[in-house]
C-alpha cells in the first residue's frame, strides 16, 4: 500500500483549514469546479453560518505524480478547544498531518496544543503558513515560528494560498513525499477503527472506518467487539467526499461500513470491527480489539427540556442520533415542576453545548429550554463523612463538609502589548499560577482557573480585554477545594429549581440581586403582587417585588358618594388577597420565554 497517504489538517479555529480543503479537492479533480462551494466539506448549515468546523469530515482524492496514482485520504478537522476530541480521533486514524499557520495571526494557542497531540501520535508534520495573499507584516515571523515549532529550517515551511490555490500544488507533492505510507499489519483478520459514525434513515448507523488489516466484503458479516454485536454488511465504500460505494474496503483505506443497526447504543466511537467467520468464535474478538480512545468524560452539564411537553420523546431520539456522531454527548431522564420531563446532558464545554442546542432546533425541529450550564462538584458531608458527586445544582446540598471543584489548565497567546489587559482578568475571575513566556513579539500565558469560571464568560472576556488578538486553549484537570454554596431563586414563596446555581460564596448576593433583577422585568404581572427571593443557606439575600397589576374598578362611576368607590376598592384587594393565597398553594407558572431569556449568557 505504498501508494496511499492518509492524513488531517491541524490548526487554531479560523485559521483556513476548510478553504484549505476546498483547494485540495479542486486541484485533485474530486469535486468539479461547477459543484465547488465554500466550506465543501462542512456539511452543516451552522458550520457555515459560523465560519467554524465543529465535526471531521473525511474524503479520498487522487492524485497523479511521475506518472504514478496515489490515493490521499483526507480528514479535515475542527480548531476549536471545546472539540479537540475530535482532532484526537482523527489522529488516531492517519498517518501525517498539515499543521497550518494563518500568516496574519501567527501561532495561536490552539496551534501549540494541536502540534503536540499529533507529535504525541507520532504522525509526520508538515508546515504551512497560509493566507500569503493577503497582506502581512507577520509572514516571516510566522515562517520563523512555525518551523522553530516543529524543528525544520524555514525554507521547508510551505507558503501557501488556500483562497487563490497558491502553493496547494507543492504542497500535494509534499504529502506525497513526506507522510509516511501506511504500515503493513500482517494479520488476516478484517480490523478496522471506528473514529466517527452517523445515522442514515435507511443504511441505519453507518460507521466511519480506518482498516488496520485485512478486507471486507459488501456480502461480509462483521463483529463489533465493545458492544459484542453481529451485523450483515448492508453497503460499504468511501468518502468521496459523498458516499460511494465499493465492493470491498481494504487494509489501510479509510472509508465507511453501513450497519444495518438501528440502537444508537449498538456502536461505540473507538469501537474494532472484526470480520466475523465462523472459524473465529466470540471469546477470541477481543484480544484483536485495537487500542481506542479514552471515552471522552463531560464537564459542563445542562437540562434541556422541549418547549413542547409532548416532544420528550423526539428530544430523546434526536440525542440518541447526535451521540453517534458525538460520542462526548452524554444524557440521561431529568424533570422540572416547570418545564416538565427532560434530559441531564454532558458537554465538552460551553461551545459544544450551545452547538448542540442550535443542532436540535435546525436538524430535528425541536425547541428547548435548559438549564443553567454547570459543573460536577465532589462534596464530602458532615454526617457519613463520604464523597458525593453532584451534577445537578439542585441536588447540592446546604450543610457540608468540604467541597472540591474541577479546574482547567488554561494557555492563553497574546501580543506582548496586552499582556498587562490579560493579566488584569486576575481582578474578575479566580485565576491562580499565572506564568509567562515570552515567545517572539507575543507572550505565552499558563494558569489554572476553575472550570465554572471558564465557562460563564471567560473567553469573551478575553477577546475584549485583548482587541480580539490573543487566543486561548485549555484542557481539565483535576480538582480543588473550593468556597462554593448554592443559589435559589424563590418566586412568590416557590423554589424554582430550574433556576438554581452552585457560584462561588463570594459572589453569591451579588448573583442573587442581578437574578432577581432581572427576574422581576422578565415576569409578567400577575391580579396580585409576587416575591421574588434570592436565597442561600436558608437565608434571604436579595429580594424584589412585582407589584400586581392595575385594573381601574370604578372608572365606570360618575359622581355621587366616595364610600361607593371604596366599597369598590376593598372589594377588589380582598379579591387579590384570595388569589395570592391560591397562588401560595398551586403551582406559580413561570413561562418557558422567561427561563430562556434569565438563561441567556
Amino acid at each position: 500500500m505504498k501508494d496511499i497517504r492518509n492524513f488531517c489538517i491541524i490548526a487554531h479555529v479560523d485559521h483556513g483549514k476548510s478553504t484549505l480543503a476546498d483547494r485540495l479537492l479542486e486541484n485533485t479533480g474530486t469535486v468539479e469546479k461547477r459543484r465547488m462551494k465554500a466550506q465543501y466539506l462542512d456539511q452543516l448549515e451552522l458550520e457555515r453560518e459560523r465560519g467554524i468546523t465543529i465535526k471531521m469530515a473525511p474524503v479520498r482524492m487522487q492524485y497523479k505524480l511521475d506518472d504514478k496514482e496515489y490515493t490521499l485520504n483526507l480528514i479535515d478537522t475542527p480548531g476549536h478547544s471545546d472539540f479537540s476530541y475530535e482532532v484526537s480521533r482523527a489522529l488516531e486514524a492517519v498517518d501525517g498531518a498539515i499543521l497550518l499557520v494563518d500568516s496574519t495571526q501567527g501561532i495561536q494557542a490552539q496551534t501549540l496544543a494541536t502540534f503536540y497531540s499529533a507529535k504525541a501520535a507520532g504522525l509526520k508534520i508538515i508546515g504551512a503558513v497560509n493566507k500569503i495573499d493577503l497582506p502581512s507584516s507577520m509572514l516571516e515571523e510566522s515562517i520563523k515560528s512555525t518551523a522553530e515549532l516543529i524543528g525544520v529550517e524555514e525554507k521547508d515551511i510551505l507558503k501557501i494560498s488556500g483562497k487563490t490555490g497558491q502553493g496547494v500544488e507543492d504542497l500535494l507533492k509534499e504529502i506525497i513525499k513526506q507522510v509516511p505510507a501506511p504500515k503493513e499489519d500482517g494479520s488476516p483478520i478484517f480490523k478496522a477503527l471506528v473514529f466517527d459514525s452517523f445515522y442514515h434513515e435507511h443504511k441505519g448507523i453507518v460507521a466511519n472506518v480506518r482498516v488496520f488489516s485485512g478486507e471486507l466484503t459488501d456480502t461480509s458479516s462483521a463483529h463489533l467487539v465493545a458492544t459484542n454485536t453481529n451485523f450483515k454488511v448492508k453497503e460499504l465504500g468511501h468518502f468521496s467526499p459523498e458516499l460511494k460505494t465499493d465492493k470491498k474496503i481494504e487494509n489501510n483505506q479509510i472509508g465507511y461500513i453501513a450497519t444495518g443497526l438501528k440502537d444508537p447504543d449498538s456502536l461505540k466511537i473507538g469501537d474494532t470491527v472484526i470480520s466475523s467467520p465462523a472459524s473465529h468464535p466470540i471469546s477470541d474478538y477481543k484480544q484483536h480489539a485495537l487500542p481506542g480512545y479514552k471515552d471522552p468524560q463531560p464537564v459542563v452539564f445542562v437540562s434541556f427540556y422541549p418547549e413542547d411537553n409532548d416532544e420528550y420523546d423526539d428530544l430523546k431520539k434526536a440525542f440518541s442520533k447526535l451521540r453517534l456522531n458525538d460520542s462526548a454527548i452524554k444524557f440521561e431522564p431529568d424533570f422540572n415542576e416547570f418545564l416538565g420531563r427532560g434530559l441531564k446532558t454532558g458537554f465538552l464545554g460551553r461551545l459544544h453545548f450551545e452547538i448542540t442546542a442550535e443542532r436540535l432546533e435546525r436538524e430535528f425541529n425541536i425547541k428547548t429550554v435548559h438549564s443553567f450550564p454547570s459543573v460536577s462538584y465532589k462534596i464530602k458531608l458532615r454526617d457519613n463523612d463520604d464523597w458525593i458527586e453532584v451534577t445537578n445544582p439542585k441536588d447540592f446540598p446546604m450543610d457540608y463538609l468540604e467541597a472540591m471543584e474541577p479546574t482547567a489548565k488554561i494557555k492563553i497567546l497574546s501580543p506582548a502589548i496586552y499582556l498587562g489587559s490579560v493579566m488584569g482578568l486576575q481582578e474578575v475571575f479566580r485565576i491562580k499560577n499565572m506564568v509567562t513566556e515570552s515567545i517572539g513579539n507575543a507572550v505565552l500565558i499558563t494558569a489554572s482557573i476553575p472550570l465554572s469560571e471558564l465557562i460563564r464568560d471567560f473567553d469573551d472576556q478575553l477577546k475584549s480585554v485583548s482587541a480580539g488578538f490573543a487566543s486561548l486553549s485549555y484542557e481539565v484537570a483535576d480538582y480543588e477545594k473550593a468556597k462554593v454554596a448554592k443559589l435559589g431563586i424563590l418566586v412568590a414563596g416557590h423554589d424554582v429549581s430550574g433556576l438554581t446555581r452552585i457560584v462561588h460564596k463570594e459572589d453569591v448576593e451579588r448573583e442573587g440581586r442581578k437574578s432577581v433583577e432581572k427576574l422581576k422585568n422578565l415576569l409578567p404581572k400577575q391580579q396580585f403582587a409576587q416575591s421574588l427571593q434570592a436565597t442561600s443557606n436558608g437565608k434571604i439575600i436579595a429580594r424584589e417585588n412585582i407589584p400586581a397589576m392595575k385594573k381601574d374598578v370604578t372608572g365606570h362611576l360618575y359622581g355621587g358618594d366616595r364610600t361607593r368607590k371604596m366599597k369598590l376598592w376593598k372589594k377588589q384587594k380582598r379579591g387579590k388577597e384570595k388569589l395570592k393565597g391560591l397562588a401560595s398553594k398551586s403551582k406559580i407558572n413561570v413561562p418557558a420565554n422567561v427561563f430562556r431569556e434569565l438563561l441567556k449568557k
